[in-house]
């Protein structure tokens, strides 16, 4: 199986593109001061991932609502202003840094499509950070669910579909194993695993799958696939 065959590339961002488990951890760290000093990752990212679940929807309007969530839980500053801070600071979380120049060197070979359980303002945010590469976005607002919810990726494949766009000619391309993996293999997507947190232990600040789903593709980082496509070419 070669990488050259397919013509669209559809990522996920937020945990793929974007680092949003430093964004999470800088952030609740410098609101918490002091009383953060003692807490650990993983005692940031389990009470964040309980947060996010008691708060789904639209990531531009909710993560001030889960930084509450995690402040309670965690004994940190809990007032409006601090959820207000979070909340802005989500829509400022760092991109990994091979993200943006992968994506540039990946979108002389492929069609870029963002897959994502953000929303279009959050989304205009990430993609400003990233270099604008997407040629099209499939988002929370117009699925009006989340992965790994089947009809987000139902939607995806009926919208390429539309735009002239054959399912085998698309990889996924995702960090999730919970979200994005495991179920895109199940309904018969290909799929490209970037193992973000290669060589550490546990699943940071994505849930937990039920299995590690053996990816068609497996690299540690977007540079390595680039590296891939480029060597494939040649």
């Amino acid at each position: 199986m070669q990488l050259q065959q397919y013509k669209t590339l559809t990522f996920d961002v937020v945990g793929t593109l974007i680092d949003f488990e430093k964004g999470v951890l800088d952030s609740v760290r410098r609101l918490g001061g002091s009383a953060a000093e003692g807490l650990t990752d993983d005692d940031i990212f389990e009470s964040y991932k309980r947060g996010r679940e008691l708060h789904p929807g639209r990531s531009s309007q909710v993560m001030g609502d889960v930084y509450l969530h995690v402040a309670k839980q965690l004994g940190l500053p809990a007032d409006e202003m601090s959820a207000r801070a979070f909340q802005m600071d989500v829509l400022h979380w760092p991109a990994f840094p091979d993200s943006a120049e992968a994506l540039r060197r990946l979108r002389k070979h492929f069609r870029l499509v963002a897959m994502t359980n953000a929303d279009r303002v959050a989304l205009s945010c990430y993609a400003h950070t990233l270099g604008d590469p997407f040629d099209d976005t499939v988002t929370h607002d117009d699925t009006g669910t989340d992965k790994p919810d089947p009809r987000f990726f139902a939607y995806n494949q009926g919208r390429q579909a539309a735009l002239g766009y054959k399912f085998h000619e698309i990889l996924h391309v995702a960090q999730s194993q919970y979200h994005d993996i495991g179920i895109a293999r199940e309904l018969g997507y290909t799929v490209c695993w970037i193992e973000r947190r290669k060589g550490l232990k546990g699943f940071g600040g994505t849930p937990v799958p039920a299995k590690v789903t053996k990816p068609d593709f497996h690299f540690a980082s977007l540079k390595e696939l680039a590296d891939a496509v480029e060597a494939d070419q040649a």
